[in-house]
């Protein structure tokens, strides 16, 4: 199955709990791509000493998950992009929802 996972907070916990999910997906042989918007383009920024955000990045990477990051999003925060991710737009978001069987939302 593929899932597209849209995260749209930078809310520590939430976030956290997206790539978790990421994780276990793609460690059941699914194809999963994240795409973040809106506060979510903040992940790789996201202080907590509770959730190891990056922790969960780092293995949803290694993990062969797809991460995409609103290039308008990233802009409005004056960021050139994120380090894990290419600048996407919102035709690749549609892309991703086109083509994934199930839509999950974090935010």
């Amino acid at each position: 199955m593929k899932f597209g996972i849209i995260i749209s907070t930078n809310e520590p916990e939430m976030v956290w709990n997206a790539f978790r999910f990421g994780v276990t997906a793609l460690n059941s042989n699914h194809n999963v791509k994240v795409f973040l918007i809106n506060k979510g383009v903040e992940v790789e920024d996201i202080p907590s000493e509770k959730y190891n955000i990056k922790e969960q990045i780092d293995m949803f990477i290694k993990n062969k998950g797809q991460i995409l990051a609103c290039g308008t999003c990233l802009k409005l925060r004056q960021k050139e992009g994120a380090n894990i991710c290419p600048i996407s737009t919102m035709k690749d978001l549609l892309k991703l929802v086109e083509e994934s069987d199930k839509i999950i939302t974090f935010g």
